[in-house]
């Protein structure tokens, strides 16, 4: 048996290890905000020794941060395959918008803020989201530009997508406290014939 093979089965389970880590972290952040996620919280749920979770993560900004990293992938990888079955002409662009608003409030957009407004007042949390969000933001915006389909080097296409995210955004932060879906859906179908009048070609 050589080393490469023996190493393979730690590899995997140290793998889905830290799966069940991240996994729990943002299902923690959900239900029970930053406050209430602590790496021992957090072990517990995962069904990991405390030992564990510290060698993959040592910090809770390291463990929180990976967390809301991997679960954005994830999410953008499912994006990209509901894209596949959306229609092309004009429906597209409606559907499109509607699975953004979606992302923006799942539990996952729940985790991330919970991040941000922490990030506000703890320098350690800032320095390790601040990157991680760069990366995302740029992600998303180059996801949103793909799945509708456009051009960003044409005039005003740019903006026209980052508007659309902010939106997201901001419609997301507004539905957190209460169920908002009433507005939030007039504001989408205006916005979607805004967004197809402006990106028209």
């Amino acid at each position: 048996m050589t080393d490469t093979t023996a190493r393979t089965p730690q590899q995997e389970r140290s793998r889905a290890t830290q799966a069940r880590l991240l996994e729990a972290t943002v299902d923690c952040l959900v239900e029970r905000g930053w406050s209430g996620t602590t790496t021992t919280v957090v072990a517990a749920r995962a069904g990991v020794s405390r030992g564990a979770q510290l060698h993959h993560y040592p910090t809770k900004a390291a463990l929180v941060t990976a967390a809301v990293g991997h679960i954005a992938e994830r999410r953008a990888t499912e994006l990209r395959r509901e894209a596949e079955a959306l229609p092309e002409g004009a429906e597209r662009l409606d559907q499109v918008i509607d699975l953004l608003a979606a992302a923006f409030t799942g539990p996952l957009f729940v985790a991330a803020l919970e991040l941000w407004v922490a990030a506000r007042t703890d320098a350690e949390l800032r320095a390790a989201l601040l990157p991680l969000e760069n990366r995302l933001g740029r992600e998303m915006h180059r996801l949103t530009v793909e799945l509708l389909g456009v051009d960003q080097r044409r005039p005003g296409v740019r903006e026209s997508v980052q508007t659309t995210l902010d939106l997201m955004r901001g419609l997301g932060v507004a539905n957190l406290l209460t169920d908002d879906s009433t507005r939030r859906t007039a504001l989408l179908q205006y916005w979607k014939q805004q967004l197809a009048a402006l990106l028209k070609p």
